[in-house]
């Protein structure tokens, strides 16, 4: 599989270094040098330096070869454009926006962006770790419930 990770935190180095390891052609996009570090020695991925919003950047990184584009910056704003953008523009067939504000990925996830957010499903684990309940599915912890949408 083809990869196209935007965003070097601790997500897209995570990310990055499991499916490298796994034998996939991953490539990530980070404007910052120092993020890189998180990718440790033996990542075998390549890295293109600089905006993964500028469509000649995320062509250089093989968008438009990509099975998966995965948007895991620190910024909402940002990673639902790149996600836009590759969906949209180049017609990535999977393509996953990690979104920290709730009911933004839900709206987002309605128009056909996959969106992860952490601290909805986060917080969904902790509710059912309290009442010792059985985990669930992140599909399950991954949808807004109603006593949030307001």
């Amino acid at each position: 599989m083809r990869i196209v990770i935007l965003g070097c935190g601790r997500t897209g180095a995570a990310l990055a270094r499991m499916m490298a390891a796994e034998g996939h052609k991953v490539t990530l996009i980070e404007w910052n040098n120092d993020s890189l570090e998180r990718l440790g020695g033996k990542f075998s991925g390549a890295v293109i330096p600089g905006n993964g919003l500028d469509e000649d950047i995320l062509k250089k990184a093989g968008i438009e070869q990509a099975d998966l584009f995965a948007a895991l910056t620190e910024g909402d704003n940002r990673n639902l454009m790149a996600a836009q953008i590759a969906k949209e523009r180049f017609h990535v067939p999977k393509v996953v926006a990690k979104v920290n504000d709730p009911i933004r990925a839900q709206a987002y996830r309605k128009r056909g962006i996959y969106t992860i957010c952490y601290g909805l499903i986060g917080s969904a684990i902790i509710r059912d770790l309290a009442y010792d309940r059985p985990l669930g599915s992140v599909e399950e912890y991954n949808v807004l419930p109603p006593e949030l949408e307001d």
